[in-house]
């Protein structure tokens, strides 16, 4: 075989191993993290038939069906980092689950302050709200991990929720909520029910 030939041989076993490198990452990236099942085993929680998972790192949000990939999403968690204390303004990680879901039927943009409507993200007033179109609101299920005492994720107001701001989706720049953008929050808050798991993990 002459150099070219080698060298043609090298390039498809490359583009090979880093193809199947990929299918690798792909596959292992869209699979409910086993630390998940561990938690749910430790804390006897039966998984939801939904469950949806945040990777910090990656910024992105995944849905589960019966535990099958179902779809990923952007996302953005705080820009502070990760951290379960109470006034850090960081996001926390472990096992979670909808304690609440807030303005169904609303339309996008509609702005909430103490969880109340109070106007809408066209209004000159709120243009730059914090918190817009939906609220689910998470309650953490690890104690002294994410719940209970100054890491209770509820009583932190933690929730995935909306934001006027759709362009910094992908981006660390919450204040410890995860946001998503309208067009993934609407559909996902009518489909998921109260109960269902959220796993946040670093990566």
């Amino acid at each position: 075989m002459n150099w070219r030939g080698l060298m043609l041989l090298m390039s498809a076993v490359v583009l090979l191993n880093s193809g199947c490198a990929s299918l690798r990452l792909m596959n292992a990236q869209n699979k409910i993290p086993e630390a998940c099942f561990m938690a749910c085993a430790r804390l006897n929680v039966a998984p939801t038939k939904f469950i949806l998972t945040v990777n910090v790192a990656a910024q992105t949000a995944s849905l589960f069906e019966d535990s099958k990939f179902v779809k990923k999403y952007r996302c953005s968690t705080s820009r502070f980092g990760i951290g379960q204390i109470e006034g850090s303004n960081r996001t926390p990680l472990g096992l979670h689950r909808i304690a609440e879901k807030i303005g169904g039927g609303e339309p996008a943009g509609t702005v909430f302050e103490s969880r109340q409507i109070v106007g809408h993200t066209s209004q000159a007033d709120y243009a730059d709200a914090k918190i817009t179109t939906r609220i689910l609101w998470l309650d953490g299920l690890e104690p002294g991990f994410n719940r209970n005492g100054n890491v209770d994720s509820h009583r932190r107001y933690i929730y995935i929720h909306g934001t006027s701001d759709q362009s910094s989706i992908g981006h660390p720049s919450s204040c410890g909520c995860v946001h998503l953008a309208d067009r993934d929050l609407i559909p996902l808050f009518d489909l998921l029910p109260s109960g269902t798991l959220v796993w946040i993990s670093e990566n």
